[in-house]
């Protein structure tokens, strides 16, 4: 394959936007490449700048679980650009969407439409806050909550450890207040409790860790979470804007049987487009402004647009509870053919149509063995990959996803390529 107009167009952004990206893990840099522009997307495949096609399972990381430009969607986000882009005020659009998603989504009584996952994450822990008049919050190592300040931090030397902002240009009195735990491992909660008694306002989780690689939470871990925070009187809150209606309509709360306090979401409310939310339980969302003194607010929260693109999406993930298990077992399918390539050499994790593939032999559970994979071994199979017209995410720390639009016929496309793949 030939990036000839990718490499001209990447070196020049450069000269016009931070490392020519928008979103740092565009740049390629952890796999030693340059990245490749797209111009449009069809179902299960994207398309470059220079003509290239490829099998898509990043699927804009996550959210276009009926793959690109779905056709339903698409013609509903036509006719409501007919109408305008942006308001600024109250329209139907934005009621429809909250009363369909508060009458089928379990413990969702009341939603606040916001622009992003980051925003969202953002604005559910100051609710949280404010409702239980409390400051430190627990999150767990590896889990990214998107890149609001207090959220920002990295490893301690131990589990009890307070944070230290992980980017320049974070006060180290933001992240004070952040106390982390290790994903898995509930003695590493139970410490901080302890510790930290009556202070804890809320615990921070992804429900399925998804931004370390995928890693499922281990059996029970997530019902201990429920307990602890019920006895301490603090807030739950999954950050669903990876699993929400995508591992079941009820997103984690539905596939494990789970109820948290707080859920946050992301695009896939919006079809892909630039949207995020946070609901619960109404006590705790009736803290929020105007009714209660949270302040929150977004001049372009329930765009018309973005929640037409929601609605319809959601209304056929409803309406079609079968597309489920369908993509669930088509990634079981690839799953195969991993184990079959690479056997033991890998750690392969899985949760429905979420699945990750560490270039390491030890078990992945958590955040330090998920960094014993081989990031030289995964970086020459990226460009292997996408060589071959194979389309993942330029991180072995992240997803590969699922959607409805692939068929038998790009799985095993994808089959024979990594049958065929050997470390450079």
């Amino acid at each position: 394959m030939k990036h000839t107009k990718s490499k001209y167009l990447f070196e020049q952004s450069k000269k016009y936007i931070p490392g020519g990206v928008n979103s740092p893990v565009r740049a390629c840099q952890a796999v030693g490449t340059d990245p490749v522009f797209i111009e449009r997307g069809s179902g299960s495949h994207l398309f470059d700048v220079d003509g290239n096609e490829y099998i898509d399972y990043v699927g804009s990381w996550g959210p276009l679980i009926l793959g690109h430009a779905n056709e339903a969607v698409i013609s509903a986000v036509k006719k409501s650009v007919e109408n305008g882009l942006t308001f600024g005020a109250a329209t139907e659009k934005e009621y429809e969407i909250a009363h369909f998603i508060t009458s089928k989504v379990p413990n969702i009584e009341k939603i606040r439409m916001v622009n992003s996952g980051t925003e969202a994450v953002m604005s559910a822990i100051r609710a949280a806050r404010g409702y239980t008049k409390r400051d430190y919050i627990i999150k767990f190592i590896g889990c990214y909550h998107g890149h609001s300040d207090g959220l920002l931090v990295k490893a301690g030397s131990g589990a009890m450890t307070s944070s230290v902002p992980d980017s320049l240009g974070v006060p180290s009195g933001f992240t004070q207040y952040t106390l982390l735990a290790d994903y898995n491992d509930t003695d590493s909660v139970e410490q901080l409790f302890a510790e930290y008694k009556d202070k804890i306002a809320a615990v921070v989780v992804e429900p399925v860790a998804a931004n370390m690689g995928v890693v499922p939470p281990q059996k029970g871990f997530l019902a201990f979470l429920r307990d602890i925070t019920a006895k301490n009187h603090s807030v739950l809150i999954f950050d669903e804007v990876i699993t929400g209606f995508r591992l079941a309509f009820g997103g984690a709360q539905e596939y494990f049987g789970v109820d948290a306090d707080l859920v946050t979401y992301g695009k896939i409310i919006g079809g892909g487009m630039p949207v995020g939310a946070y609901g619960g339980k109404a006590e705790i969302l009736n803290c929020v402004a105007p009714v209660g003194k949270v302040y929150q607010a977004g001049t372009l929260s329930g765009n018309p647009v973005a929640m037409t693109a929601g609605i319809t999406t959601l209304k056929i993930l409803s309406e079609n509870a079968h597309l489920y298990s369908e993509i669930d077992t088509k990634m079981s399918l690839l799953e195969r053919a991993y184990h079959k390539r690479f056997g033991n050499s890998v750690s392969i994790n899985r949760v429905g149509s979420l699945m990750s593939v560490f270039f390491t032999n030890q078990k992945v559970t958590d955040y330090r063995s998920a960094k014993t994979s081989n990031t030289e071994t995964f970086a020459s199979y990226y460009r292997y990959m996408l060589k071959n017209g194979i389309y993942i995410a330029p991180s072995q720390f992240e997803a590969m996803f699922m959607s409805f639009a692939h068929t038998e016929n790009d799985i095993e496309q994808t089959r024979k390529v990594i049958e065929n793949f050997d470390a450079e």
